[in-house]
């Protein structure tokens, strides 16, 4: 088993949502991953999703797919995301780290090579997010056989065959993309996505967290009211755009302080 279950149902027994975050390994400067990933943490973040450099990131809008030019500036392998891991764990073994990304870096690695090294490393889980459920089962196996998580994505148009699908291969929890379109895009229906989460829970009986479209913490905190976790990562990154290096690590833990406090009141 990951560490993904229990933190949900520690905060569960608590009456609290989790708060998930989204960085880019490498950006903006290798030396910051690590430091950031526990600035988050210290923030009050429940899970951490580090992003996987790939240099056609087709489901990022502007601002990630701009963190992932600068990490890939840096040369940022899937090798070194798994460092910046194992190095977090040295002294953090308690909070679950998710890997999201693409196939190719995987297939590239190779599968259960990439599987035995992200088990070595201290990761929970992995959302690929161009691995459809139906054309995974082996690997999502092979995930949940050495005790991480394959999450996978569904989206407004996901039909009920879809939410099946993912029911039956999927671990740890699912995550509902809000909007039509690319991460850091649009405006979010609260309403709309509480609708379509009650529709999924008839099939998926794992936490849902949304993601796409949360920004702020009164956004956070209304879909937080029908989830069981908000997702946050445009809005990190676009804070790191916009932050001098040296103050980005106060500047982050200060932002998801904000989000954690709207969740929990």
């Amino acid at each position: 088993m990951s560490r993904i279950q229990p933190t949900f149902s520690k905060l569960a027994e608590q009456k609290r949502k989790a708060l998930i975050t989204f960085i880019t390994a490498g950006d903006p400067a290798p030396e910051l991953t690590v430091p950031l990933l526990h600035a988050l943490v210290a923030g009050g973040v429940d899970i951490l999703e580090l992003g996987v450099p790939f240099s056609d990131p087709m489901a990022e809008g502007p601002v990630i797919q701009r963190a992932c030019e600068r990490a890939l500036m840096f040369n940022i392998s899937t090798r070194d995301v798994l460092g910046y891991v194992r190095e977090f764990r040295k002294t953090n073994t308690t909070t679950p780290v998710v890997l999201m990304g693409y196939a190719n870096p995987i297939e590239r690695f190779g599968v259960d090579a990439f599987i035995a090294a992200a088990k070595e490393a201290g990761v929970d889980g992995t959302i690929v997010v161009d691995y459809p459920p139906e054309e995974c089962e082996e690997f999502a196996q092979k995930m949940q056989a050495n005790g991480m998580d394959p999450i996978f994505l569904l989206a407004p148009t996901s039909s009920e065959e879809r939410i099946r699908q993912v029911a039956a291969v999927s671990s740890g929890f699912s995550y509902y993309v809000s909007l039509k379109g690319v991460t850091g895009a649009g405006n979010i229906d609260t309403a709309e996505v509480a609708e379509r989460i009650a529709a999924i829970r008839k099939h998926v009986k794992l936490p849902i967290g949304v993601g796409f479209g949360i920004r702020d913490g009164a956004t956070a905190k209304a879909v937080g009211a029908a989830a069981d976790a908000v997702v946050i990562g445009s809005r990190i990154i676009s804070e790191l755009e916009n932050t001098p290096p040296a103050k980005a690590c106060d500047a982050v833990q200060a932002f998801v302080a904000e989000i954690r406090q709207a969740l929990d009141s």
